[in-house]
């Protein structure tokens, strides 16, 4: 069921699938985090990639670049496999309808 601990998800936002790795990648945004959970067999938990984030979307790039929209800091980020701050790529000017804001990305 639905919970906060590694082996469960709260209000899942987005999923994809990562065919290097054979995981999936999962925007768990009722624990404010993205995980990654393997698809082998024998799999108990996720692994968190970021944490802290109001995770809405997700995105994947041909060099493994991972691309996280934030709902609550209007703003999406690239991430390299590892790295947890990630940078700004669109939005962060907070959420309004300006040309240089994002409202409640997904």
């Amino acid at each position: 069921g639905a919970g906060n601990g590694l082996n469960q998800l709260n209000y899942p936002t987005d999923v994809l699938i990562d065919k290097e790795t054979d995981s999936l990648i999962i925007c768990n945004w009722g624990n404010g985090r993205v995980v990654r959970w393997s698809r082998r067999s024998g799999t108990t938990q996720g692994e968190i990639l970021i944490g802290n984030i109001a995770c809405g979307g997700l995105a994947m790039d041909e060099q493994r670049y991972l691309y996280v929209s934030d709902h609550v800091k209007g703003e999406v980020r690239r991430y390299k496999f590892g790295e947890n701050i990630g940078t700004l790529v669109a939005g962060g000017n907070g959420q309004n309808s300006g040309l240089n804001q994002l409202s409640v990305p997904t």
